[in-house]
Formats: structure tokens, sequence, C-alpha cells
């Protein structure tokens, strides 16, 4: 069920399109792991089985901190956590596949940028030995939310980002906002893999492959116990 014919919808929710984001982070009911789930994905010291993982877009290091990046936006409970659904994997072919040569080179421009950010923050020397808790204060700062004026005047500063790129012109793009791009943009990917994923789709949200009778108005609790329609 994870297509790549949305491409332009989903670059939208990259570059931070506020209701894309918002409609997503609240949908699905969470946004982040809170710091008793931190503790708990903590617990454990072992290196999980995506250590070995070998992405093809990001380098080793910086696909097991994205790892470790979705698992604290959409950590195990009740329900698989994100890398259980290969988001992390996901979100690597899909910028690997589908981003453009533009798209490709800004993402691992912010991507760089939060990482280094990442290890500066929790004074780590390497991204193979960052943990959850140590997204805790990134995700604090650059997922907080901002004035509708200072998140339209993100947008166009990425806009011009881009429009630099196609005129042959150095572009440059300020620290806080790349910080806010790759984390808003992670986390709204995450999510949206996460809902299109073919189990989740199926045995989380409400499902009905063959589609019945139509209610224009009811309550969602009796139509679905309160979930989602997975379309």
């Amino acid at each position: 069920m994870l297509q790549t014919n949305l491409k332009k919808e989903l670059f939208d929710c990259i570059m931070k399109r506020r209701s894309a984001l918002k409609y997503m982070g609240t949908a699905f009911g969470y946004a982040v792991a809170t710091p008793t789930v931190i503790g708990i994905l903590n617990s454990c010291k072992d290196k999980p089985p995506y250590a070995e993982w070998a992405p093809t877009f990001f380098s080793k290091e910086q696909g097991y901190a994205l790892a470790q990046m979705v698992d604290v936006i959409l950590p195990k409970t009740d329900t698989p956590s994100a890398t259980e659904m290969n988001v992390h994997v996901f979100i690597d072919e899909y910028y690997k596949a589908v981003f453009t040569e533009e798209e490709q080179a800004f993402s691992k421009m912010v991507t760089e940028k939060f990482m280094a950010k990442l290890l500066e923050s929790s004074g780590k020397e390497s991204l193979l030995d960052v943990e959850g808790a140590d997204f805790e204060p990134l995700f604090e700062t650059y997922l907080a939310e901002i004035p509708d004026e200072v998140e339209e005047a993100h947008e166009e500063a990425i806009e011009a980002y881009f429009e630099a790129l196609e005129k042959g012109e150095t572009a440059e793009l300020d620290e806080e906002i790349a910080l806010r791009n790759f984390a808003n943009g992670t986390r709204g990917m995450a999510i949206w893999s996460y809902k299109t994923s073919e189990y989740v789709g199926e045995e989380v949200l409400a499902y009905l492959p063959i589609p019945g009778e139509y209610i224009g108005c009811g309550d969602v609790n009796e139509l679905s116990q309160g979930m989602a329609w997975s379309l």
C-alpha cells in the first residue's frame, strides 16, 4: 500500500506545508513519544536490528539516527513501532527513487545540518551512539509551534533557495529553517508512510475493503470506534 504516485503532495509535506503536517500529526493521535516512553526505549541497550541496515540514500550513520528518530515519533505501544513497519527504509528509498536531484541535494543538506546539531546537543561523537532521549531537546525546539508569519517566512526562504538553484546561483538557507524543515518533514513523512503501510491500514485504522452503505452524518465512535479510515 506504500505508493509512490503522490510526489507533489508528499513533497509539500516535506516542505513543511502547515495544513498537511498539522493534519497528519493530530489525526493519528500523537506526534512524539513522552519522556516515559523514551525511557522505555532506552531501557534496552542492545543495538536494534536496524543497526546493521545499509541505507541507499542516507549514510549508514544517518540511517541509524533516522531509525532512532522515527521510533521516538512512532514508538511501539499496542501497535508496532515505526521501524517494525520499515518506515525508515521507506523514507530512505523514497528519497532515492522519487526525489529529483535538486530535492535530494536539499534533503541531504538539511539532514546533515540536523545530524550535526544532534551530535552537538547530545555530546556524542558518532550518530551510531545516539539514543531516543537525545532527540528530546531538538524536538522541543524544532517541532514547537511558531507564529504563522514566521512559518510563512520560512516557506518563502525555502522557495527562494530552490529558485536560486534553478538560476545556477549560490543557494543558502538559514540553519534554523533547515533544522525545522528536517524535523517537521521527517515527522510528516514518518506518519504518512506508517498510516499507509498494509498492516496499519488493515489492522489498526478503520478498514473496509468493500465499501457498503454511505452514511453522510454519523457518530465517528459508532462507525469506526473513533479511528481514522484507511484510504
